[in-house]
């Protein structure tokens, strides 16, 4: 059977040390002693714990251990992390075993056996503390003097390996058919010849999986792997210098005196076979280096509060909008960014937040533009929209379109950026149908006026 292998996404450090000593019940164990011989092992620790799995970042199980046994049991009993009645109930042991369930097999068996050392070695402690009276009866502690993690409750979320799931799915793994066929053998029908490809170029053509998981796993793993010559998938230190979006936006390589192509290079010039898929000022290129740049910011830990956090809202649809011919003064290629606006009925006003963006390039004489439109979820949603169940849409309706225009070029040496009001340039109101495709994009008819 072969060995099976652990993402390099989940499995961020070495698993902790496995916890010695059986725990008998019947013995009758003190608070104090199962402290000392299972938890404070925890403790000492330098290695990272079980919650490595559900999360890339910002917590750890030491975190809401003290180095006193019984500071610890009250830090977690006063913030609700521990069933005085129900000891096996506590949310803390709640918490650990949700690494039961993940999807993900590998990470599930590789954590498992660490995951249940210290799920046994908490339950019991807890049990003995439930069963002290003193403890149970014990004055609160100092809010300040709780263990809990330093990263507040947004920045763990944020943190979680679902929510980078989610965003990868929505920012990268919606635009694979981008890099169809050459990388995307799990699209293929018996009309295609992925094969010959395959055989031409090696395993590295399989760059999207059968899932977005797999997919992720892959292009993490390969990451970590340092091969001269060529750039990583996922740059972690420089995010722009990623081949995921390199490779795309590059054109091909020059032809020999023989007329064949070059070898590409994966090194800055970077070319490619497949020619340009996504131009640098496409929203497909700003997403790519939206998500890598999260990525890295989350798996270094450097969110330190909500305030830092991303939106991460962007869902991508099937509509575009279009202005036809631009103002005279907007210089060709030129960046362009339009905010969509919903009318608020009730309040008889124009919605502050916009609902909706796109970005694009000015084009030829006529100072073109098109755009495929990018769904801003409310910023305090409780929940997001999957891709795979919900699609992100816009109802027909009453909209204000804004535009801004980077005329400083601020999107060079900042792709993610949103253009705010110093590059606000216009606006118009349009009453739209948002039908789908780019044939039936939605046309700005009207000059861009300034209020």
């Amino acid at each position: 059977m072969a060995k099976r292998e652990v993402s390099a996404l989940w499995v961020i450090s070495v698993c902790l040390p496995v916890l010695t000593g059986a725990i008998d019940e019947a013995a009758g164990e003190t608070p104090t002693r199962l402290f000392t011989e299972t938890i404070a092992p925890i403790l000492k620790s330098t290695a990272r714990s079980s919650c490595v799995q559900c999360h890339l970042a910002a917590v750890d199980l030491k975190d809401y251990l003290l180095a006193s046994h019984e500071k610890s049991f009250i830090s977690l009993r006063d913030q609700g992390l521990v069933d005085l009645e129900n000891p096996e109930r506590s949310k803390i042991l709640a918490l650990i075993r949700k690494g039961d369930s993940d999807p993900d097999e590998d990470a599930r068996l590789a954590h498992q056996k660490q995951r249940r050392a210290e799920h046994t070695a908490l339950a019991a402690w807890i049990k003995a503390c439930c069963g002290d009276h003193a403890l149970r009866q014990a004055a609160k502690l100092a809010a300040e003097d709780y263990a809990r993690p330093k990263r507040p409750e947004r920045v763990i979320r944020h943190a979680l390996k679902s929510r980078v799931i989610d965003s990868f799915i929505r920012n990268v793994w919606s635009h694979r058919m981008r890099c169809f066929p050459c990388h995307t053998p799990h699209e293929f029908d018996e009309k295609n010849h992925y094969e010959e490809y395959h055989q031409q170029f090696g395993e590295r053509m399989n760059l999207f999986r059968k899932t977005p998981v797999a997919t992720l796993q892959y292009l993490t793993e390969r990451s970590r792997e340092v091969t001269k010559g060529r750039l990583p998938l996922i740059h972690l230190q420089k995010p722009t210098k990623s081949l995921l979006v390199l490779k795309p936006a590059s054109e091909k390589p020059k032809k020999d005196e023989l007329g064949k192509l070059e070898e590409a290079s994966s090194v800055e010039p970077v070319t490619h076979v497949g020619s340009l898929k996504i131009d640098v000022d496409d929203y497909r290129y700003k997403s790519f280096v939206t998500w890598i740049q999260d990525y890295q910011r989350t798996v270094h830990d450097a969110y330190a509060s909500a305030e830092e956090l991303p939106a991460d809202n962007w869902y991508p649809t099937d509509q575009f909008v279009k202005i036809r011919r631009g103002p005279k003064d907007w210089e060709e290629n030129v960046r362009v960014q339009l905010f969509v606006h919903a009318w608020n009925d009730a309040e008889q006003t124009w919605e502050a937040d916009p609902i909706a963006f796109t970005q694009g390039q000015v084009k030829t004489r006529r100072k073109s533009l098109i755009g495929t439109l990018i769904v801003l979820a409310p910023k305090d949603a409780g929940s997001r929209k999957k891709l795979d169940s919900v699609e992100a849409t816009l109802a027909p309706g009453k909209y204000l379109i804004k535009a801004y225009l980077d005329s400083k070029r601020r999107l060079d040496s900042d792709p993610t950026l949103l253009l705010g009001p110093e590059e606000f340039y216009g606006q118009a109101e349009v009453k739209a149908r948002w039908r789908k495709g780019n044939r039936d994009a939605e046309v700005v008819r009207k000059e861009l006026v300034t209020p």
